[in-house]
């Protein structure tokens, strides 16, 4: 990558909102493939800490948290100093996404975010219901606000690694499956025709499955949340409920599971937490594994974006949700916070490129039930690679930012599309872009299943007739 191609340019003034882990890594990236006026590139934060960065590139910084309270006084001004639009590149938690994207198209500017966030308090509101505090509620008060404010300039919601790249994976795994089945005719155009060419390959489900390898030098601490990516995002998730897509071909409810009564009804949750919640499941390096069901938005999007209805009854819906084992450190964090009745740690971490020795990072999405069983398609982007592609960021956090990269490129060549989900974009074209990133992209078939080498020292209530019914991929 001696001359890294400009993808797009962009003359009017751009907010970055964060500047964490993916706020950094992020920005060498925009540098490299966005032509964009400097002197209107302004990163608001409340967290100086590496405020340098931007100091040695003279772009301006702003030391400030936003609040509900101050958000479009803070903004207006920034996105309104012309020429034509401007953008708003949110990468911070505690803001609300669906009141910035409202706010972003009253005064005609683009954004884009990893996650529907928001405001702080709505995850530990103990006065909420358990449905009240999931990524389900979080999804449909945008899908709402879509339907409320349709058409306009557009808005890209949840464009990191997942959610985001998950879902172009699971197009282009979809593909591959079909061809090796030699079911494939045209490719499809629209969603409906995704979701019919789904049910004939017969996907029951898919599994986003994550085995983050990367070993930091120094051991964990006791009383420290070591992470590889945001830990205030992996605890705030992982005190949210269990939440899933749930497939037509799931014969029962789990125990504890529950259904909305509200909205696209394409996902439940259960009455625990994600990161109290393991599943099986399987990635080509560890193989099996236990993986934490933690919620996560495109859980919800994927199984909505391919459910086919016929009339007012669904017809056809893949099972999907998340199953991911972290960093080892990171499990460990996890099990020290479970212990002390889920509070967080008063300290934590986020290993960066020079702490980690060495490991992978293997996302990817596992689409399984069909008659070759199971397929997995992802990447497999090593710390090793990763230094040499990008600076200020491990493997992780490089599948995330070539994401958001790949996010606002698709977003300038696409401007007045309205509010968009990471489904409903080019796939072919967002890896296109962000493959240069992803260090090895693979596919693999699997022979494994939730039953493999069950039944042995302890009886287990398992369902033999079909080995991808839920209840036998929960771990009890």
């Amino acid at each position: 990558m001696t001359t890294p191609p400009v993808h797009a340019r962009f003359d009017g003034p751009i907010v970055m909102i964060g500047f964490g882990s993916i706020g950094k890594g992020a920005l060498p990236l925009l540098e490299r493939h966005i032509a964009f006026d400097r002197a209107k590139f302004i990163v608001i934060a409340p967290d100086d800490r590496d405020r340098k960065l931007l100091d040695e590139r003279k772009l301006k910084f702003v030391h400030l948290a936003l609040t509900k309270a101050n958000y479009r006084d803070v903004l207006t001004p920034l996105l309104r100093a012309g020429p034509g639009r401007g953008m708003i590149v949110n990468l911070s938690v505690d803001t609300s996404s669906v009141d910035l994207i409202e706010f972003a198209k009253d005064v005609d500017a683009f954004y884009i975010d990893t996650v529907v966030e928001p405001w702080p308090g709505l995850y530990a509101d103990r006065s909420l219901p358990v449905s009240a505090r999931s990524n389900y509620v979080l999804r449909e008060s945008l899908l709402e606000l879509r339907r409320r404010r349709p058409g306009g300039v557009t808005a890209v919601s949840c464009c990191g690694a997942n959610p985001g790249m998950v879902s172009w994976m699971v197009k282009q795994a979809l593909l591959d499956v079909a061809g090796e089945l030699k079911l494939n005719g045209k490719e499809p155009k629209t969603r409906e025709q995704w979701a019919r060419l789904m049910q004939l390959v017969g996907v029951k489900g898919i599994h986003i499955a994550e085995r983050d390898t990367q070993r930091a030098r120094e051991p964990k601490p006791r009383g420290k949340f070591v992470n590889t990516w945001s830990v205030e995002g992996f605890v705030s998730e992982g005190l949210q409920p269990s939440e899933l897509g749930w497939g037509t071909h799931e014969k029962t409810l789990p125990p504890g599971g529950h259904r909305h009564d509200f909205g696209c009804d394409a996902a439940i949750y259960l009455m625990r937490p994600g990161a109290g919640t393991r599943v099986r499941s399987w990635t080509p390096t560890a193989q099996a594994q236990h993986g934490f069901l933690v919620t996560h938005n495109e859980s919800i999007s994927i199984a909505d974006y391919f459910t086919l209805r016929d009339g007012d009854k669904v017809a056809y819906r893949p099972t999907c949700h998340y199953a991911y084992h972290p960093c080892n450190d990171a499990v460990l964090s996890l099990h020290e916070m479970a212990g002390a009745q889920w509070k967080p740690q008063t300290e934590w971490s986020i290993l960066d490129e020079h702490e980690i020795i060495d490991g992978i990072d293997e996302l990817g999405v596992l689409l399984y039930g069909h008659a070759r069983n199971a397929y997995w398609y992802g990447s497999q982007l090593s710390i090793e690679e990763t230094r040499k592609l990008a600076p200020y960021q491990n493997a992780t956090g490089l599948q995330v930012t070539s994401a958001v990269l790949a996010g606002i490129v698709w977003m300038l060549e696409n401007s007045d599309r309205g509010i968009v989900e990471a489904d409903e974009m080019d796939f072919r074209r967002c890896l296109e872009i962000q493959r240069p990133y992803l260090g090895p992209v693979v596919g693999r078939y699997t022979d494994w299943t939730p039953l493999v080498d069950r039944g042995g020292l302890f009886p287990e209530d398992i369902d033999d007739s079909d080995p991808w019914q839920f209840k036998n991929v929960l771990v009890q």
